[in-house]
C-alpha cells in the first residue's frame, strides 16, 4: 500500500467514525437529552417543569399528593429517562396514540403517563389536563423531538422499549435469586427491600403495586438485564430472570382501580387559564 492510498483510507476512515458518532451525538451528549434547545417561552417552560416532575414525582408539589409510595418516574426511568436502555423515554411519543392490551382501547400519551400514577406510584391518577399530566407529557413529547411518528398498533411502547428475553421467569430459581438479590442488590435496597436513601424500595407498601408493569417477573427481569446494578448493569438472563422472580414473590399493595381512580369531578379539567 502506498503511502497515498494509506492516506485517503485513514481519512475515510475518520469521516465513517465522524458521521457515526454525530447520529448519536443527539442523545449521548448533554446528559442524553437532544441537543436541540428548548423552545422559548410558557413551552419550554413546562417542559423543565416536567423533567423537574419525572425526577422529584414524590416530593413536587404538583404530583405528591397523586402518589401513594416512595418511587420517582426516574426510579424505573432512569436518568429522567434518557438512559437509552433502561425504560427510555427517548422516542417514546413517536408511538402515540397506541393501542393498549390492558385497557383493552387506543390511549393517548398523557392516558399512560397518569395510569403510571395509579400503578407505579400506588397513588391517585391526576386529573387528565391538570398541569403535572400536560407538563410529563409535553417533556415525554421534547425528548422524541426530530423523531418520525409511528403509531404503534400493538402495544403502548415506543421504538426502544426494553427487549424481552429469551428465558422466561417459569425457569427462575428463587433460591439462586435471594443469593443474587443479597449480593448485588441489597447494599442499595436493603435485606428487606425498603430501600436505602434514594434508592427506592422493591417490595413492600412503599413499592409498586401489583397491577404495575414490573410486578411482572418477565417484565422486572428485562429492565434489570440492561438496568441493574445501577450504572454498570451486568446481570446474565438467568440471573435477572432469578433476581425478578424473587423480588416479586414478595408482597405488595394489591392493585383495585377503582381505589386508584380520582372522584368523578376530578377525571379531567378545562386545562385553560382565560384572560377573559
Amino acid at each position: 500500500m502506498t503511502n497515498r492510498t494509506l492516506v485517503i483510507v485513514t481519512v475515510i476512515g475518520c469521516l465513517l467514525v465522524a458521521l457515526v458518532s454525530d447520529s448519536f451525538r443527539s442523545y449521548a451528549d448533554a446528559d442524553e437529552k437532544p441537543e436541540h434547545k428548548l423552545p422559548a417561552g410558557p413551552l419550554g417552560e413546562t417542559i423543565k417543569l416536567g423533567e423537574a416532575l419525572v425526577e422529584q414525582t414524590v416530593t413536587h408539589p404538583l404530583t405528591k399528593e397523586f402518589v401513594g409510595n416512595s418511587l420517582n418516574c426516574t426510579s424505573c426511568h432512569l436518568k429522567n429517562g434518557t438512559d437509552p436502555m433502561a425504560a427510555t423515554l427517548l422516542g417514546v411519543a413517536t408511538a402515540y396514540p397506541a393501542w393498549s392490551p390492558r385497557e383493552n382501547r387506543v390511549i393517548t400519551l398523557e392516558d399512560r403517563v397518569l395510569n403510571c400514577f395509579m400503578r407505579s406510584c400506588n397513588g391517585v391518577r391526576p386529573p387528565l389536563g391538570s398541569k403535572p399530566s400536560v407538563a410529563i407529557t409535553a417533556y415525554i413529547t421534547w425528548l422524541s423531538s426530530g423523531q418520525p411518528v409511528k403509531l404503534n398498533g400493538k402495544a403502548p411502547q415506543g421504538p426502544n422499549a426494553v427487549p424481552t428475553l429469551a428465558i422466561k421467569a417459569d425457569k427462575a430459581d428463587l433460591v439462586r435469586g435471594e443469593k443474587l438479590y443479597a449480593a448485588k442488590c441489597a447494599s442499595c435496597h436493603a435485606m428487606g427491600g425498603e430501600g436505602r436513601k434514594e434508592n427506592p424500595p422493591v417490595w413492600g407498601a412503599k413499592s409498586f403495586n401489583q397491577g404495575a408493569g414490573l410486578a411482572n417477573a418477565d417484565k422486572l427481569a428485562a429492565w434489570l438485564k440492561v438496568a441493574m446494578p445501577l450504572d454498570d448493569p451486568d446481570l446474565t438472563e438467568q440471573a435477572a430472570v432469578d433476581v425478578a422472580a424473587f423480588v416479586d414473590s414478595k408482597p405488595r399493595p394489591e392493585f383495585v382501580l377503582k381505589d386508584h381512580l380520582p372522584k368523578e369531578g376530578k377525571l379531567g379539567e378545562y386545562n385553560a387559564e382565560p384572560k377573559r
